[in-house]
């Protein structure tokens, strides 16, 4: 746990516009439906530095609109040396996500995970990317799935929940 005896975590994609940002606003969204928001520190980052300040991307927000999910006051951000402190679960998107990610961490102690990893019976192991695929909606059914099954093994984990 990080300094605030808070469960952080920190989903990462690529550019931290489209699916990071999804899933940080799916999971706020899921953990205040539970009345836990007090007991998690919820961000998202990206690998890459393309796009840091921006909101997430219009297909993000239109899908999350479509759902009623607030993703108000994100703000792409690339991911920084201290998150691995900070952070309890870092959650990769894909691959190359964890992969980078794995690099970056050294020695950090933080949990990197995939995603859909969490998901034993998805078949897929990697959140396609809505920026090249377009599918908004695919992205949103596999994130969502990933974000249930995150809150169960953090309660099973967790002796705060």
């Amino acid at each position: 746990m990080n300094d605030n005896n808070k469960v952080g975590v920190l989903f990462v994609c690529l550019g931290n516009i489209c699916r990071s940002p999804m899933a940080e606003a799916m999971f706020r969204h899921l953990v205040a439906e539970e009345g836990l928001e007090q007991h998690f520190l919820i961000d998202s980052a990206g690998t890459g530095d393309w796009h840091v300040g921006k909101p997430p991307h219009h297909g993000t927000r239109t899908i999350l609109d479509q759902y009623g999910i607030s993703y108000e006051g994100l703000q792409a951000r690339q991911v920084a040396v201290e998150d691995f402190t900070q952070f309890d679960y870092i959650i990769a998107m894909d691959n190359q996500n964890e992969s980078d990610l794995k690099m970056l961490a050294r020695q950090a102690d933080a949990k990197i995970i995939k995603l859909l990893d969490l998901v034993p019976d998805s078949v897929l192991k990697e959140v396609p990317d809505p920026y090249y695929t377009g599918n908004f909606e695919e992205t949103y059914d596999l994130v969502g799935k990933g974000c249930k099954a995150l809150l169960e093994r953090i309660r099973r984990e967790s002796a705060v929940l």
